[in-house]
């Protein structure tokens, strides 16, 4: 290597502890307190590791959600009157005009699924693309 390519003027990095995975389901396993030392856990599984430099290990954001935070698509209390209509037929009743919406319950390289509620029996079904 030449002294001026950036090969021979990169320093090794600091060496730091690496994130470990549970070896029997492979999640990430996460550090907690456990009496006098840290122990990693499996938030999946629960399989705990003993650590043997616990200050190591550091939690440095914890994010909480609560239940608002959920995006609520519809719900039988929501009035469905201010949802678009189409004309499309039930297959329940047969009427030819419904409410719809779209959510995207696949991958997102997939069309969106359409959802339709019936406006006179209140039957609802679902559309693939």
């Amino acid at each position: 290597m030449l002294r001026g390519s950036k090969e021979y003027n990169r320093r090794p990095l600091a060496r730091e502890e690496s994130m470990e995975y549970c070896p029997k389901c492979g999640s990430l396993m996460l550090p907690q307190k456990r009496g006098e030392g840290t122990v990693l856990k499996c938030p999946k599984c629960g399989y705990e590791k003993a650590v043997s430099n616990p200050g190591a290990y550091k939690v440095t954001r914890v994010t909480k959600r609560s239940p608002e935070d959920s995006i609520l698509v519809i719900d039988r209390e929501i009035k469905v009157e201010v949802l678009p209509k189409t004309k499309v037929e039930c297959p329940r009743c047969g009427h030819t005009e419904a409410y719809y919406w779209e959510v995207q319950t696949r991958a997102g390289d997939e069309p969106a699924t359409r959802f339709f509620k019936c406006t006179k029996c209140g039957y609802v079904w679902r559309e693939y693309q």
